[in-house]
């Protein structure tokens, strides 16, 4: 829903960036498994997509359409192997780790998630092409990494116990979903709102191809982190927690009446 509200110069390369993440979660934990590929065969296909990227954002070309997009995308907005190898490391990660430790941990969310943010982040100054002070960049990247940190907790909190019992995965660190209270619960949601406010910090100085986009992403999963924080740790363990489409509307509304000031 976001997506519609970027403007059109950055639209298509975002959907070029998502294409990508998609494939790749797709060998994880879609597709691949669905074939009953096993994780070796899956870290094959893997490590090929990564060489495939690699090769495309360095000579400008892959027979893979989607890849092809994004590397011409990554080429574009300029970013190469700084951000995409930590991404395709935590998408390993996913292949041979079912529990996290601190150190883990960290690198998994700025691989899978942080990185996102960054590549975005790039889409949306390259499109833009307006000189920044220092300090406004460092704003903008201290902004992009926490949304994506906060978005990919988020994730990981609504679903808790399908990742456990679907994938055999518990992703933070300590946490026994078993045990899940709300100590437990406050303590993430305490994490996840930090990141917001940081997050939020960065929207006003985000160019306007993306500020109305990026400010209804934030406010979506803002209402989230509020109904997850609002709904008891025990039924965390049973019920997905989502958003209502007219209260999605109503925060697009917001997010269009605020971005136009």
């Amino acid at each position: 829903m976001a997506s519609r509200l970027l403007g059109r110069g950055v639209r298509q390369p975002i959907e070029n960036l998502y294409a990508l993440v998609r494939v790749a979660d797709e060998i994880v934990d879609g597709g691949a498994e669905q074939a009953g590929l096993d994780t070796v065969v899956a870290a094959r296909l893997l490590n090929d997509l990564e060489r495939d990227t690699e090769r495309a954002i360095e000579e400008g070309y892959s027979a893979n359409l989607v890849v092809h997009a994004f590397a011409r995308t990554a080429r574009w907005a300029g970013f190469g192997a700084e951000l995409t190898a930590p991404f395709f490391e935590s998408m390993r990660m996913d292949l041979s780790l079912t529990r996290h430790d601190q150190d883990s941990f960290e690198r998994y969310v700025y691989g899978s998630a942080e990185v996102v943010g960054l590549m975005c982040l790039a889409v949306f100054l390259a499109d833009d092409g307006t000189e920044r002070t220092a300090e406004d960049r460092e704003t903008l990247v201290a902004g992009a990494r926490a949304l994506g940190s906060a978005f990919q907790k988020v994730n990981f909190l609504r679903d808790l116990s399908a990742d456990v019992e679907a994938l055999g995965r518990s992703y933070f660190p300590g946490l026994d979903p078993q045990k899940f209270d709300e100590e437990d619960k406050v303590r993430l949601l305490d994490d996840i709102d930090a990141e917001l406010a940081t997050a939020a910090r960065s929207v006003p100085l985000l160019p306007a191809n993306a500020r109305r986009g990026v400010s209804l992403a934030h406010a979506l999963f803002g209402e989230l982190s509020s109904r997850l924080r609002a709904t008891p740790a025990a039924h965390l363990l049973t019920t997905r927690v989502r958003v209502p489409d007219p209260v999605k509307l109503r925060l697009a509304l917001a997010a269009n009446v605020r971005t136009a000031r």
